[in-house]
């Protein structure tokens, strides 16, 4: 399996997840519950982690942290390395607690983190052990909501700021209990490589900014995808390149999303109405007109140098 990419830098956001080894329970009684949350406290004190959600489920948990320290492997090496330690010595036994390294999505904090926080408090309503999320002792949702003190070392206001007003605990109530009446989707749907959520925008200066500096990061999958043009960028270029032409600029926009997005087929046929086989055989189709028409070929060749493509395959 190829290791995960980590970005990391001052004062970014992160939507943490650590599972069980061989999905088995890395939480089995009230006492290491609080131990776990005893360590999130000390990595607070100890290495700057500001805590903004968290959900201890059976198996697994959730945290929605920033790190203005730009720490992240400090801080998790220090949370899941002292849990282990507590774990293994508590029940006698030695080896992983967790199944690898944990997962860590960068997010655009200002745009995701109270969709994101309102994705984890409802883990366990998902899960089918409770049927409101305020029924669940083990996640941060009770402090949002008033039902519970917040602890000196957590965090609610960057989350409740998302709803002026006096009465924010109320709102965000109403903001969780929304999804409740819908199946609603998943934010994390929306990540890029495996690594970041976030607007194009966001994707695109992460990339430039702190994204295969290292050598031993260029030829990551991950960081190979994080270069490619956006579906948005994509459609914009081919868009400037043929003005009048539909059925041209549609099949030149399909080619290239299908060939250099890195987007699912499935995200690219929602764009154009179309299954994922007809994206997969239009692509191909307009590939083998480019090798009979010059034109068809020039127009490829353009729209490659303006999203800074290093070839157009034929």
């Amino acid at each position: 399996m190829a290791r995960p990419l980590r970005i990391e830098y001052p004062n970014a956001f992160y939507h943490v997840t650590s599972r069980g080894n061989e999905q088995k329970d890395i939480f089995k009684s009230r006492k290491d519950r609080e131990k776990f949350l005893s360590y999130l406290e000390s990595a607070v004190e100890r290495y700057g982690a500001v805590i903004h959600v968290w959900c201890l489920m059976t198996n697994h948990y959730h945290l929605l942290l920033e790190t203005p320290e730009g720490n992240l492997s400090q801080i998790m090496r220090h949370i899941n390395g002292a849990y282990t330690t507590y774990f293994n010595l508590k029940r006698k036994r030695a080896g992983h607690l967790f199944q690898g390294r944990y997962k860590a999505i960068l997010v655009e904090a200002n745009e995701y983190a109270a969709e994101l926080s309102r994705y984890i408090h409802l883990n366990p309503v998902r899960a089918g052990i409770v049927a409101l999320p305020e029924e669940y002792e083990w996640s941060s949702y009770r402090c949002y909501i008033g039902l519970t003190n917040v602890p000196t070392w957590f965090k609610t206001g960057f989350i409740l700021d998302n709803f002026s007003g006096n009465d924010a605990k109320a709102k965000y109530l109403e903001f969780v209990a929304d999804m409740l009446k819908q199946k609603g989707v998943s934010p994390l749907n929306r990540v890029v490589a495996s690594t970041i959520l976030g607007s194009a925008d966001f994707v695109k200066r992460v990339s430039k900014n702190h994204v295969g500096k290292n050598t031993t990061d260029r030829n990551m999958p991950a960081v190979k995808q994080l270069s490619r043009p956006t579906l948005d960028a994509i459609l914009n270029v081919v868009g400037e390149l043929i003005a009048e032409e539909d059925a041209l600029l549609r099949n030149v926009g399909i080619y290239f999303c299908h060939r250099y997005s890195g987007s699912r087929l499935r995200e690219i046929g929602e764009r154009f109405g179309l299954s994922e086989a007809a994206v997969a055989q239009a692509s191909r189709r307009l590939r083998a007109a480019s090798g009979k028409d010059i034109r068809i070929r020039g127009l490829l060749e353009q729209v490659a140098e303006k999203l800074s493509l290093s070839a157009v395959e034929t």
